[in-house]
C-alpha cells in the first residue's frame, strides 16, 4: 500500500515535469519540498478537470454519496477499482495524477517497524495513479422556514475535494516490504491516464530494476514531522 510518501524537488522543476502550475482559487501558489507526506493533508495533484493546474486535495477519498465526510480512503486496490461502489464513479469520470519522488513502506524487526524510502535510483520524479472525488453536504433549512417553503439557511463549510492512490500487486524489491505497491505510471500514459484513454492495462507494478529502498529514520512514524533528514538513508544499515 502507500501511507505515507514524499515530493522534495523544487516547485520550476516540479511544474516543468507536468507542463501544469501551482495555482488555488485562480490565483498561483507556492509549493515547498515535502518529506513526510500524510493521509488527511492538502496535497499535489493534477486532476483531468484542470490537468493544467497542481492543485491540493485532501488525501482519503470520500465518495459523493457518503453520508459525511469523514473516513477517506486512501488506497483502491487496481484489481477493484473499477467495480467497487466507493471507486466506480471516479475511475471513470474524476482521474488524476498524484506526483511523488518517493514512498515508505516499513517491516518488522526484533526492534520494532523500521521504515524504508523507495525511490529510483536517479531521484526522478513519478506519478502514481490516482481518483479524486467533490464530497458536499446537503443543504439543510432551520426553523419556522423549512416548513413553509421560506429562506434555506444552507450549511456554511463548501464542497470537500479528496484523491486516493491506486495500488497493485509488488514487484520483486517492494515484495520484501509490502504486499502492495502504488502504481506507478509511465511518462508516456500519464496523459492518457486522465483523459480515460488509458484503462486497466496500465495498473500494473512498476519494475523494480531502477529502484531502490533505504533505510532511514522511524522519525518518520511521526506524520508531524517533515524535514529532509527523514530522507536520508542510515549509516551502516
Amino acid at each position: 500500500m502507500c501511507g505515507r510518501y514524499t515530493l522534495v524537488v523544487e516547485q520550476a522543476e516540479l511544474e516543468a515535469r507536468f507542463d501544469a502550475r501551482f495555482r488555488e482559487d485562480g490565483a498561483e501558489s507556492s509549493f515547498s519540498p515535502r518529506y513526510n507526506m500524510a493521509p488527511g493533508q492538502q496535497l499535489p495533484v493534477i486532476t483531468n478537470e484542470q490537468p493544467e493546474t497542481i492543485r491540493r486535495l485532501e488525501w482519503g477519498l470520500v465518495p459523493s454519496w457518503a453520508d459525511d465526510d469523514s473516513g477517506g480512503l486512501i488506497n483502491a486496490r487496481a484489481e477493484s477499482v473499477a467495480e467497487k461502489p466507493s471507486f466506480r464513479d471516479a475511475y471513470e469520470q474524476r482521474r488524476c495524477l498524484v506526483p511523488a519522488d518517493g514512498f515508505y513502506e516499513w517491516i518488522d524487526t526484533e526492534d520494532g517497524k523500521q521504515p524504508y524510502r523507495v525511490s529510483f535510483e536517479d531521484d526522478r520524479v513519478f506519478a502514481m495513479a490516482g481518483l479524486w472525488e467533490r464530497w458536499e453536504p446537503e443543504t439543510t433549512q432551520t426553523g419556522l422556514d423549512a416548513f413553509g417553503g421560506g429562506v434555506d439557511e444552507g450549511t456554511e463549510s463548501g464542497p470537500v475535494e479528496t484523491f486516493t492512490i491506486v495500488t497493485t500487486e509488488p514487484n520483486d524489491l517492494i515484495a520484501d516490504l509490502h504486499h502492495r505497491m502504488a502504481v506507478i505510471l509511465e511518462p508516456d500514459v500519464e496523459a492518457q491516464w486522465l483523459t480515460g484513454e488509458a484503462g486497466h492495462d496500465v495498473l500494473e507494478s512498476y519494475p523494480a530494476a531502477e529502484m531502490r529502498a533505504d533505510p532511514v529514520s522511524t522519525a518518520v512514524n511521526d506524520p508531524s514531522t517533515d524535514e529532509p533528514s527523514l530522507i536520508e538513508p542510515l549509516e551502516g544499515a
